[in-house]
């Protein structure tokens, strides 16, 4: 099912067949390095585990451009234990968090991914009535967290070891977009 299209980009549900694509991407150390550590690479029974298996409440997806599987896309309503912990216990509204990446490296660096943080972002507030948006990146991923400013993310929170990555427990950012009505 397509979820989104926007010139020549699309986002669709991730099928059982995709599971083929997201081994190929989380096997690249290139991929890897930013996205679960390249000591974690995937073969297909993590892929399964990770992406098929309890998935409640997740929207998982694969990223189109022109027409080529390039990446994946996940959207959820953030659940009591994250509220929580981003500072959000008392806040009413519906609060969405968003994981991401492009898996295919020659589409790295061309605007691509800002496009779809755009359109997802946009997706969730018309869609799914998204009052709040976040999404928590490594704090040294500055590449990824150029792309979030951009579209209109602000730095919220220091997470402190917050992720493991690496062979260590990395800080990351709580990353906020919210609606203004």
């Amino acid at each position: 099912m397509i979820i989104l299209e926007e010139n020549e980009m699309s986002i669709r549900q991730l099928r059982s067949e995709d599971s083929t694509l997201l081994h190929k991407w989380l096997s690249d150390p290139v991929v890897l390095e930013y996205y679960e550590g390249r000591d974690h690479p995937h073969d297909i029974a993590l892929i399964n585990k990770h992406f098929y298996e309890n998935r409640e409440g997740i929207t998982s997806c694969i990223i189109q451009y022109k027409g080529k599987e390039i990446g994946y896309i996940q959207f959820y309503l953030i659940d009591e234990e994250e509220k929580e912990i981003y500072g959000y216990v008392e806040f009413d509204g519906k609060i969405y968090g968003m994981d991401q990446f492009i898996g295919e490296v020659e589409f790295w660096n061309k605007g691509i991914g800002s496009r779809v943080i755009k359109e997802m972002r946009n997706y969730l507030i018309s869609n799914k009535e998204a009052k709040i948006i976040v999404m928590d990146p490594q704090a040294w991923n500055t590449r990824a967290l150029r792309v979030y400013e951009k579209n209109g993310f602000i730095k919220k929170k220091l997470l402190e070891q917050h992720e493991w990555h690496e062979g260590e427990l990395r800080d990351c950012w709580l990353m906020e977009y919210e609606v203004n009505e």
